[in-house]
């Protein structure tokens, strides 16, 4: 064991050595990165250069923040198996749409943003509302990155809080500004492999400990941490996750489609690739790691559910300390400096994916169609060096807000439902149905973001979210996530029902103005389609998207009968 007397981890020269490689790889990778960036579009896009396996691993790597390693980690201690629906329901089905279905019309439109979409589909206000929410968006996410980060470092190094959260948002601002979006990308491969290295130890030593993943199962006292679709009748659900209504369309639907759809930290990474397969098959890449994600992250929840004593309970640890308290308790020096720097690297990936996102549309979206128009390219590379640091500065701030959530995984959610679900619900409408006039989507976003915000209020006071049904604040915490998932679907109905009422009394715009923005609508020339002979096989997209969904499949009928 590495704990220290006073709790913290007893890390040795090896360890730190392990971490101070990394740390000037990564300022190494921005520094050359550096030496490619001639234009703005290679300070945001990498010139659109990338291959795909590059572009595809670092989607993936992007979404390995505090959203996925502590987030799903305290999803798993405190909702068990059902913590699966998370990846197989509510990220898979989603990629392989955002792969085969919309990509093409961002990449084919050449597009800096997804605010940029909207703008060109519906109007200005459209367009400035996502981008601005958008923004905001970014810099709350990124601050939960920056919590979790400081949170590791606070309680397993012994530092003060906002001493963490101000090294970590150097560090992340040095190779950001530097190296821009190609910086980030490069970086975030090599995260990627990082991260395997840090978490599988965790994962092969715990199971160890327990007896396996059988010595597992039989070691949890509360058997519907077991279920996965069992006991999610609507009306009458006892599931840790809530009711199948909630799960199918909340998470499955709504949610996952929403961030995996419109979310421009990751779909960015697509818009880097070289052509248009590229910019395809970078989800659908992305797509088979993160089904074998579970592993490395539910698991490790559960297993520090049974082996701290009062874990997520009064006197015990949170939720989302399952992965920091189990590196204390399990790995030895060496293994730990290499557990240690891929969960920082987790957190930097996180975080850099929404410093990128973030300077990206504040430049493109908000200071260079509605402040400073004209301007030369130089001046907006600038602004989006300044964005980026102005940016990590408020996310500094935004890390204090997380810190009040013992699972960050309800909060993340939160903000998905906030901000992504309407967003999805006009995209939908737009991208498939012609008639949807500019100013219902402006109205139909702004209906579906306040009707999110009310229902997150309601819910504390309707009795069904709460355990057993009965409204009792007072004795009984909320089934946040299926305040969230409910929350999610009535933001997607009231956006849908606003935007087609006042889509029936407006003025749609012509065809010629929406070629190549909307479904069997393509432009005069077509999409940009600089699509490369395939060589390969494997490279085909729809095999690859049906080849991951079977496996989603498969993966969740095995795990349903797993008691």
């Amino acid at each position: 064991m590495s704990v220290s007397a006073a709790g913290t981890l007893d890390v040795n020269g090896l360890d730190y050595t392990i971490l101070a490689i990394y740390f000037a790889v990564v300022v190494a990778i921005g520094l050359l990165a550096r030496r490619a960036i001639a234009t703005s579009e290679d300070f945001f896009l990498s010139g659109r250069s990338l291959p795909a396996w590059v572009t595809g691993l670092a989607f993936i790597s992007a979404n390995l923040g505090a959203l996925e390693i502590l987030g799903n980690a305290a999803n798993g201690a405190q909702y068990g198996f059902a913590a699966v629906h998370f990846y197989w329901v509510g990220a898979i089905p989603a990629m392989v749409f955002l792969g085969l279905f919309m990509m093409p019309f961002y990449y084919g439109n050449k597009v800096h943003s997804v605010p940029e979409y909207l703008r060109r589909r519906f109007n200005a206000p459209t367009h400035f509302f996502n981008a601005l929410t958008f923004a905001v968006a970014q810099v709350l996410i990124a601050g939960v990155n920056l919590y979790a980060l400081a949170l590791v470092v606070k309680s397993l190094l012994g530092w003060p809080l906002w001493l963490a959260i101000i090294v970590s948002a150097g560090l992340v601002l040095v190779y950001i500004t530097l190296g821009g979006l190609s910086g980030a990308i490069y970086t975030e491969v090599l995260q990627f492999f990082v991260i395997l290295a840090g978490l599988i130890p965790i994962v092969v030593i715990g199971l160890h400990q327990v007896g396996g993943f059988g010595g597992l199962v039989d070691r949890v006292h509360d058997r519907t941490l077991l279920d996965t679709w069992q006991q999610s009748g609507v009306g009458h659900w006892k599931n840790p996750l809530g009711d199948w209504l909630g799960l199918v369309l909340g998470e499955g639907f709504v949610l996952s489609f929403g961030y995996w759809t419109t979310n421009f930290a990751e779909v960015q990474r697509a818009l880097s690739a070289k052509d248009m397969s590229a910019a395809r098959r970078t989800p659908l890449i992305g797509a088979f790691p993160k089904i074998f994600f579970p592993l490395l992250t539910i698991v490790p929840g559960m297993i520090a559910l049974v082996t701290i004593p009062h874990f997520g309970g009064e006197g015990g640890p949170d939720y989302n300390d399952a992965i920091p308290a189990l590196m204390g308790r399990l790995l030895p020096n060496g293994v730990l400096g290499i557990a240690l720097t891929g969960l920082l690297a987790a957190f930097m990936a996180g975080m850099a994916a929404n410093a990128s996102g973030f300077n990206t549309v504040f430049t493109y979206d908000i200071w260079k169609p509605y402040v400073a128009r004209g301007r030369s390219d130089r001046h907006y590379l600038n602004v989006g060096r300044i964005a980026t640091v102005v940016g990590i500065l408020i996310s500094v701030g935004t890390a204090f807000i997380a810190s009040g959530y013992g699972n960050i995984m309800n909060y993340i959610q939160l903000l998905f439902s906030f901000f992504n679900s309407p967003l999805f619900a006009t995209f939908v409408l737009g991208l498939f149905w012609k008639r949807t006039t500019p100013w219902a989507g402006f109205w139909g976003l702004v209906a579906g973001t306040v009707a999110a915000a009310a229902m997150h209020f309601a819910a504390f006071h309707i009795g069904y979210f709460y355990p057993g049904g009965h409204l009792d604040p007072t004795h009984a915490t909320i089934n946040a996530q299926m305040a969230n998932f409910y929350g999610a679907i009535v933001a997607f109905v009231v956006d849908v029902v606003v935007t087609v009422a006042v889509t029936a009394v407006t003025r749609p715009k012509p065809d010629r103005e929406l070629a190549g923005l909307v479904w069997r609508l393509p432009s005069e020339g077509g999409l940009v389609e600089a699509r490369e002979p395939r060589r390969h096989w494997w490279e085909s997209e729809p095999l690859l998207g049906s080849g991951a969904l079977g496996i989603a499949l498969m993966l969740s009928i095995v795990v349903l009968f797993v008691k």
